[in-house]
């Protein structure tokens, strides 16, 4: 069934999955979710947050979805060869739902929970009720699809003053089998006051397969929680990606997010950032890398709500062929949001007549004292840098590949995590090479 009938009401006006263990309340959320989107449907190009993004490419797959029986076997090593092994508690999911012969649970503070949802869920627990109670399709159609079909995905909750010292891994990976899967896996990551821990996410899957990824990701940060979090994209490019990082921030807490964005047909990383609590701060990077018929999408929203909050952005995107790449950053600044500090960058490189980038970098600010400042640029190859390193003997392609990848150092350099970046490094850097040789970095 496609998800333009579901919008039609063919899917909304039908029960979804209920397990018997689910509270009643998590069954009407879903209901209520399903409804919506059959009442309001997807987005179109009017409105303003996907203007840029055609999304009948999605609409038009007859997506089934993903259930525990439907995922084919998927080994260890596929999982290495997807995601590098960080040490820490490694949490994988295949087709969306929880593999754990394939994971990891050790290492944890005394106290802190790292499990997921579907065993929150069938212990009964109301702990969830807030995540699914928003109004449905509070974001657009895909965030409600998720509301509704979500069975499964990470809960971590960081006891006060819990210090993780390694990396939380979860690896979302995909293998349809032949069959066009939709998966929804639905995570939660509550850090409590003075907690700090690091959260990386991947998402792969098995080339040439079909299927949609429809995620979303929750942190809600107590006063004075840290959070460093990661997210690498490697989907296929038969694939499809769609994901939404919903963050909630209390007084002096610290947030920071660095995306790469590699894989997929059509990928969105979409942000969400209310600074709710005094002093709070964001850090949001990203790079991406769309190339042949590949679109990427980057939609950000960070909402001041509160005085004194700083955030940061820096992406930065290469592009190449018929490579489309979307900046949409919004930060709002709100009435009472005094002292807020807010930097907002979009860097841009087309190495193609025939790429693709649309930039919107935006300010709404509601007060007077604040300290703001917003741009995005657009640029070719300095054919200039590129003659120069010819003329000492560096093949073309080589200096091409190069002056790429010290246009995109920068983001790769801020992973902190030295397996990570050791991983993603050759990604990034062979990214635009024409030849097959090994790239050095």
């Amino acid at each position: 069934m496609t998800l333009t009938r579901a919008a039609g009401g063919v899917l909304a006006g039908r029960e979804p999955h209920r397990d018997d263990r689910d509270p009643a309340w998590l069954h009407e959320a879903r209901l209520a979710a399903l409804e919506w989107v059959g009442v309001h449907g997807f987005p179109t190009h009017k409105d303003e947050d996907w203007k840029y993004t055609a999304l009948a490419p999605i609409l038009a797959v007859p997506f089934e979805a993903a259930t525990v029986t439907s995922s084919n076997w998927v080994t260890a090593e596929m999982i290495d060869a997807a995601a590098v092994d960080l040490g820490g508690p490694r949490l994988v999911f295949v087709n969306g739902h929880f593999a754990p012969e394939l994971s990891r649970l050790t290492g944890l503070p005394a106290g802190s929970v790292v499990t997921t949802l579907a065993a929150v869920l069938a212990a009964g627990s109301d702990r969830l009720e807030p995540f699914f109670s928003h109004t449905p399709g509070e974001h657009h159609a895909f965030a409600a699809f998720n509301d509704a079909l979500a069975e499964d995905g990470a809960f971590i909750h960081l006891t006060s003053g819990a210090i993780l010292d390694e990396p939380i891994q979860l690896v979302f990976f995909s293998n349809a089998g032949g069959v066009p899967l939709i998966s929804s896996p639905r995570s939660v990551i509550i850090a409590d006051s003075g907690s700090r821990a690091t959260i990386v996410e991947t998402y792969a899957g098995t080339d040439g397969d079909v299927y949609l990824t429809n995620a979303v990701t929750e942190f809600v940060l107590a006063d004075d929680a840290q959070i460093e979090h990661y997210k690498v994209q490697l989907e296929p490019v038969t694939a499809f990606h769609l994901a939404l990082l919903d963050v909630h921030q209390g007084h002096n807490s610290r947030f920071t997010s660095r995306s790469v964005m590699l894989g997929a047909s059509i990928a969105r990383h979409e942000v969400r950032v209310l600074l709710d609590g005094i002093g709070a701060e964001v850090s949001l990077d990203g790079v991406y890398l769309p190339q042949g018929d590949q679109l990427h999408d980057n939609t950000i929203f960070i909402d001041h709500a509160a005085t004194d909050c700083t955030s940061n952005q820096l992406y930065k995107g290469v592009l190449d062929g018929h490579g489309h790449g979307v900046f949409n950053g919004h930060i709002m600044v709100r009435h009472g949001a005094d002292g807020t500090d807010a930097n907002q960058k979009n860097k841009n490189l087309i190495l193609s007549d025939r790429a693709e980038v649309d930039t919107r970098p935006r300010l709404e600010i509601y007060t007077d004292d604040v300290k703001c400042t917003h741009g995005a640029a657009v640029g070719q190859m300095d054919e200039e840098a590129l003659l120069y390193l010819q003329a000492r003997g560096i093949p073309l392609e080589e200096a091409r590949g190069l002056l790429i990848y010290a246009f995109v150092h920068e983001m790769v350099d801020r992973i902190a995590i030295e397996q990570l970046r050791t991983q993603l490094e050759p990604l990034v850097a062979g990214r635009f090479r024409k030849d097959d040789r090994p790239v050095e970095v």
